[in-house]
């Protein structure tokens, strides 16, 4: 699947409720917000469990691929204060991140409803939108603390958002950065995109896994490009 013919294959003509992760998918991952957040988790991880750097990155990258987030994690294992937490990790600079008008005019453009699902706090999302140039563009923000902190990709995270919002699944996308995160939504019935850094993009501060993008069943539409590929719907 490419991000040109993709849309072909499986239409998006059917959708009224379009959502979309916020980091590293409505911006590029190359500007390297994420890697602002990344750091601070870090320091975060090695305060809370007094371990040196390279052991309190393990075990920050261990919980965020098996709890969802690192937050999920040190609130299970080390139960740290997520209002804490947020606040701590969320302290960056934003200015990486550059106004983007053919992309809030493209997500403008959609049919219906829009919406962000992020694993991050709201005021976060709201900076990030700022800076983008799409404060007023969504319907709602669901984050991490509407869903009671357990994150994306568990299924409570999904269903409290569907069901606050009155979305029925088989009429609505889901746009994301990480493929495990579109498990659930293409499980549930939404069309699912995996939003993927360009061709290339490497950072020692990445896992793997992080960048991986795969062709399976849940993953329904790959693009490097939102803009473009919103643009090219039919």
């Amino acid at each position: 699947m490419t991000e040109h013919s993709s849309p072909a294959i499986r239409s998006l003509s059917h959708v009224s409720d379009w959502v979309f992760d916020l980091d590293n998918t409505l911006y590029p991952r190359e500007c390297n917000l994420w890697s602002q957040i990344d750091v601070r988790i870090t320091a975060y991880v090695m305060e809370v469990t007094q371990l040196e750097f390279d052991a309190a990155r393990e075990l920050q990258k261990g919980y965020y691929r098996d709890f969802g987030t690192t937050l999920n994690g040190l609130m299970q294992r080390h139960k740290v204060d997520p209002q804490h937490f947020l606040k701590t990790v969320h302290a960056i600079d934003y200015s990486p991140v550059a106004a983007h008008p053919d992309l809030i005019d493209a997500i403008k453009g959609l049919p219906g409803r829009k919406f962000i699902l992020t694993n991050a706090d709201s005021g976060h999302a709201r900076s990030v939108l700022s800076r983008l140039g799409g404060e007023d563009l969504f319907d709602g923000i669901f984050d991490i603390c509407a869903m009671d902190y357990t994150p994306k990709p568990h299924q409570s995270a999904y269903d409290a958002f569907l069901s606050t919002h009155g979305i029925d699944p088989a009429r609505a996308a889901m746009f994301d950065d990480l493929e495990k995160n579109l498990l659930v939504p293409h499980q549930s019935g939404m069309a699912t995109v995996q939003v993927i850094a360009s061709e290339g993009y490497a950072d020692e501060r990445v896992d793997p896994w992080e960048l991986a993008h795969a062709g399976g069943p849940h993953v329904h539409h790959i693009t490097s490009s939102l803009t473009t590929f919103l643009r090219n719907l039919p």
